[in-house]
């Protein structure tokens, strides 16, 4: 008889933990990747004990204050309590509260020399500090994680926690965006880790065009076709060249194209490959004034394996005045025969 019942009793205890982890389902799906594993154990033992998530951050907070009875902080303890806080309130949505306490949690994590984790704790304070629109500290929160992994040794995760900040500003805070853009992929070029920067350069070249901004776009796929050849990724490095020239006949800026043509054409990767002859056409068609060749080289397949970006300026092309491109190239041409040297 009481074996029966001590059975009963075990099997409700444990159907208990079936619904709570059972709830936390959803949860989970939106924590961020390596940290479920921890915060799902503080999750559970906090909502396994009736604890206030308030009174937990009150009794942290203690710990980490001094008094007549307590000569040193106990950030261990401390920081145990704000976790369970944190994923307490995020469970709630309660995200401010769960924000602040992540915050704390990862100053925590400081104190006890784990800046791995104070890292982690960091980001997810930035992530419910961008559903509560909070974009300074968005940008704040996600440069300071990424200088946490960076004394880690961590340069992969440091720029990663970068672009995380740049993508979430790209609509709100384009200008801190970019910069952020450029602080992910300086991280990883430091470390000589350019490969794994190229769609990096590619989302800062795409923003800058929805800036308008092309000059300064063209420019990052520039640094693109660098950093593809320290890499040898030839395919790349060409086609981040002729989204360069296209960028600048987009902008009506005929003599920087041809510049950059001639500049990148001093490459022998690029200068033999597909991506040069059609730029030469391109130009070609511009020096002659002629809208309808430039067209059809625009729609040729060369240009479909570009970013989209690019592929959606190439079918605008041409813009500007042809007209004035044509004269301008007669003249130095008229020029030339002129001199005598």
């Amino acid at each position: 008889m009481f074996v029966g019942l001590e059975l009963h009793e075990s099997q409700r205890a444990a159907g208990s933990l079936v619904l709570i982890q059972r709830k936390l389902v959803p949860a989970e799906q939106a924590w961020e990747s390596g940290q479920r594993s921890g915060e799902e154990a503080a999750a559970v033992a906090a909502m396994a004990s009736s604890s206030d998530p308030d009174k937990l951050m009150t009794k942290a907070d203690k710990l980490t204050k001094l008094s007549f009875t307590r000569w040193n902080a106990d950030w261990k303890s401390a920081t145990s309590l704000y976790e369970q806080a944190a994923i307490a309130y995020r469970f709630r949505k309660d995200n401010e509260k769960a924000k602040d306490a992540f915050e704390k949690a990862s100053k925590g994590q400081e104190m006890i020399s784990s800046p791995w984790d104070a890292a982690k704790h960091m980001e997810s304070a930035a992530a419910l500090a961008k559903e509560l629109g909070r974009w300074n500290e968005v940008s704040d929160f996600y440069r300071r994680a990424s200088e946490l992994y960076r004394e880690c040794g961590r340069p992969q995760p440091a720029s990663d926690a970068l672009a995380k900040g740049a993508s979430a500003l790209e609509e709100k805070s384009p200008e801190e965006a970019i910069k952020m853009y450029d602080e992910a992929c300086s991280v990883l070029e430091e470390d000589g880790k350019e490969q794994m920067a190229f769609d990096l350069y590619r989302a800062a070249a795409a923003l800058y065009v929805k800036m308008e901004k092309y000059s300064d776009g063209a420019s990052f796929f520039l640094r693109l076709g660098s950093a593809a050849d320290k890499c040898n990724a030839i395919n790349s490095q060409c086609k981040a060249y002729l989204s360069a020239i296209i960028i600048y006949l987009y902008a009506h800026d005929f003599q920087q194209a041809q510049k950059c043509y001639n500049d990148c054409s001093e490459v022998q990767a690029f200068l033999n490959s597909d991506q040069n002859r059609c730029a030469s056409k391109l130009l070609s068609a511009y020096e002659e004034g002629d809208a309808e060749e430039i067209k059809r080289i625009a729609q040729s397949s060369a240009f479909n394996h570009l970013d989209h970006v690019v592929i959606r300026l190439a079918r605008k092309l041409p813009t500007g005045d042809l007209q004035a491109i044509k004269k301008a190239d007669d003249g130095e041409e008229s020029l030339d025969e002129d001199d005598l040297t």
